[in-house]
């Protein structure tokens, strides 16, 4: 293990080609945007209004870097690697150009660049304004970092590249098993908006003996606790997300619970803020406090199934239609009202039933899909900490 300075493993190639974009037609440019979930998304490429070879030295490699130098704090930094290039790509000015010399594995740095240590260090030499934040090449090229040699890095590469395609291939089954829900709901009951089984209509009002929201006050919460303090952030399609969960007291609790008391079966439904529009079924068997962001849709058994409730209010078409509704200035937001007039279509109950046990089936497979892909990425984490310290 030896250190080196960046500048001494890399050239750096700062200014792309300043070309005219434009949308669909020429050869493809990288921009800002390009950089998606450390990847390069050929769908966010502009195109330069050329079709000769004048712009060539700026022509990527395969191997090579792009890192977000000039952006928000929070994409500052993010890179992307250059692999299995099979097209001519110019490399925009809106991004820094990292090309390896001999010394080092491309894809070894890359993973080197998701690490603490080196964000850590971003950090120290980031310069902020307002609304963006800026790394000096002249300061990213003096910091130093760890490097193996040649064979262990070659090592750790298919390591953890390995491990990377396994976490995708479990990506890919859980967007697989969520688009199979889909397509059975759409088999069994159609568009939930266009009704073209022609299945009853009722209201929310009509078919809940609760239609209420959490309370509309900010009482006081705490880290621990007996009573979780649940809101809009808590809530996810796939079920609650307790990653920052708060706690209120119990005198709290017991004043909100009187008027809005959410038991495991209930519906929540974001009914605040930029995440609108999402419901899924309350899964616990315990008592909890609900904000005002979050409505609780207490469903009448006997007329319509929780699961069925949420894939209903959760479909691509449904979830479009109800946002249009939306109404607020600073924060958009629907009203108990609004929510009351919401027309779901109710089709038989044992049909309902029918596709629950369905979910449920699926759900199991899910909850194996999700675990093993928790175990890859701690493990990956784990590696990496091993590899880059």
């Amino acid at each position: 293990m030896r250190k080196v300075r960046l500048e001494d493993i890399f050239e750096f190639i700062r200014n792309g080609a300043q070309i005219k974009q434009f949308d669909g037609a020429g050869i493809p440019i990288t921009r800002i945007e390009t950089i998606s979930n450390l990847k390069i998304d050929t769908n966010r490429l502009g195109y330069a209004d050329i079709f000769n070879d004048d712009y060539q030295e700026y022509y990527l490699q395969n191997g090579d870097l792009l890192m977000s130098h000039i952006n928000s704090p929070a994409h500052l930094g993010k890179t992307a690697i250059v692999e299995q290039l099979n097209k001519k790509i110019i490399h925009g000015m809106n991004l820094l150009c990292l090309r390896a010399n001999h010394q080092v594995i491309p894809k070894y740095i890359f993973y080197y660049f998701q690490t603490q240590p080196f964000k850590n260090a971003l950090t120290k030499i980031m310069k902020k304004s307002v609304n963006q934040a800026s790394i000096s090449v002249s300061d990213l090229k003096k910091i130093e970092i760890t490097i193996s040699s040649y064979s262990e890095q070659s090592n750790s590469v298919a390591i953890l590249e390995q491990l990377d395609y396994q976490i995708s291939l479990r990506q890919q089954q859980l967007q697989t098993l969520a688009q199979l829900v889909k397509s059975r709901f759409y088999e069994m009951f159609g568009d939930p908006v266009l009704n073209e089984m022609d299945w009853e209509v009722c209201t929310l009002k009509e078919i809940c003996i609760k239609l209420t929201d959490g309370t509309h006050s900010s009482p006081k919460s705490f880290s621990t606790g007996k009573y979780r303090y649940v809101t809009a952030k808590n809530i996810k399609p796939s079920g609650f997300d307790f990653s920052n969960i708060t706690f209120v007291s119990e005198e709290v609790h017991r004043s909100i619970y009187a008027r809005c008391n959410p038991e495991q079966g209930d519906v929540l439904y974001i009914k605040d803020g930029a995440t609108t529009g999402i419901a899924m079924v309350n899964t616990l068997d315990e008592e909890f406090t609900l904000l005002s962001s979050v409505a609780l849709l207490k469903q009448n058994r006997k007329l319509i199934n929780g699961c069925f409730l949420t894939s209903v209010l959760n479909h691509d078409m449904m979830f479009s239609n109800i946002r249009r509704n939306m109404g607020g200035a600073a924060i958009t937001r629907l009203t108990i009202s609004k929510l009351n007039n919401i027309q779901i279509p109710l089709p038989p109950l044992a049909l309902q039933n029918q596709f629950a046990d369905f979910v449920a089936e699926v759900d199991k497979s899910q909850l194996a899909c999700q675990k093993s892909l928790d175990e890859l990425e701690t493990l990956k984490k784990s590696l990496m900490q091993a590899y880059f310290g």
